[in-house]
């Protein structure tokens, strides 16, 4: 128990050191900024959790870490690469969050940091955090501002490796998301295709942010093309839920022709279509009075099992009888018939 006790002093050794230092700046009212430099001068790294925590500073506070502009750039950008590493096997990894959180908030101030903002953020994703609301807005800003410069998506993406980060599909990801956020989807589609130059090939995810965002302002042509991309090019499959935002703002702007393709697509193409999908295309057609349209998607769910409601049902009939269709109306009744049996 002695020798046990003897090795736990010396190990936090260093660290009692610095604490004493840190403390003796606290009560001079010296700012976390000066404790941070410290412990950065001394490459203690691993301790800046616990210098947060300690000083309990706020995220929507200026970044302490803005002494690091006294450094000469290539210091500068290696202190911060180093502090990024060392937070990496830190456990548990939420306490890593207001630390990344201020480092984003220093290296958006200086253009040539950005690669670093992008590393960042990625790391900050990796450790299974997520960076403040804020930073979507700011991320979109920075990522515009060098768009505008002349560089293209894969250019900025390749900038991260020259410092030793590989982009993965988690950042382009997060990045295409801020993007929509602030309505910027022309860009958030460059940089959905932009990223499979650098080796980040777009998942589910991908596709679903984007095609989330075209539902939301019904821009229903583009949010399809990028469906098809998907399914036949990337050989992914739509989540149901990104299937419902399609089919919903095809209703929304009463295109319900559209959805009836697209479910038809959709299962060509061997994808399981739910029943949400094709309720949401039946009410729409009934909404539309295309009562021949909902009898042809009607006739589809029986086939795969769907029952629809029985207020569906009913209007489906009814409304083939005062179109005229008695002899369609007769096969949809009797398939109804059939199933309720």
């Amino acid at each position: 128990m002695a020798n046990l006790a003897t090795k736990l002093s010396k190990s936090l050794l260093p660290y009692s050191k610095i604490i004493l230092q840190f403390r003796t700046l606290s009560t001079s009212h010296t700012p976390l900024e000066e404790t941070l430099k410290a412990a950065v001068e001394s490459k203690l790294y691993t301790k800046i959790p616990d210098l947060f925590d300690s000083f309990k500073q706020s995220k929507n506070n200026p970044s302490p870490f803005s002494f690091l502009s006294t450094f000469p750039f290539n210091l500068r950008t290696r202190v911060i690469d180093e502090i990024i590493q060392s937070l990496i096997p830190i456990r548990p990894r939420f306490r890593n969050s207001i630390v990344y959180s201020s480092l984003l908030s220093y290296t958006l101030q200086n253009s040539n940091l950005f690669p670093l903002y992008l590393a960042i953020i990625q790391c900050t994703l990796r450790s299974g955090c997520l960076p403040v609301p804020q930073t979507h807005v700011s991320l979109s800003s920075a990522w515009l501002d060098s768009r505008r410069e002349g560089q293209s998506v894969g250019d900025i993406l390749m900038e991260m490796k020259s410092i030793g980060y590989n982009p993965d599909c988690g950042l382009c990801n997060y990045i295409v998301l801020s993007l929509c956020n602030v309505d910027q989807l022309i860009e958030a589609v460059k940089v959905l295709k932009g990223m499979r130059k650098v080796g980040c090939f777009p998942d589910w995810e991908s596709y679903g942010i984007v095609i989330g965002a075209m539902c939301r302002v019904r821009k229903c042509d583009d949010a399809i093309e990028l469906v098809k991309e998907m399914v036949v090019k990337m050989s992914l499959s739509p989540r149901q839920g990104v299937v419902v935002k399609v089919l919903a703002a095809l209703r929304a702007n009463r295109e319900m022709r559209k959805a009836g393709e697209m479910i038809e697509f959709l299962e060509n193409e061997g994808y399981g279509v739910g029943f949400e999908s094709y309720e949401l295309v039946v009410e729409g057609c009934l909404e539309c009075k295309d009562f021949i349209l909902a009898a042809k998607v009607v006739m589809g769910m029986t086939e795969k099992g769907f029952i629809p409601y029985i207020k569906v049902r009913q209007k489906v009939v009814e409304g083939l009888i005062d179109a005229g269709e008695w002899k369609l109306a007769c096969t949809v009744r009797e398939r109804f018939a059939s199933l309720s049996s």
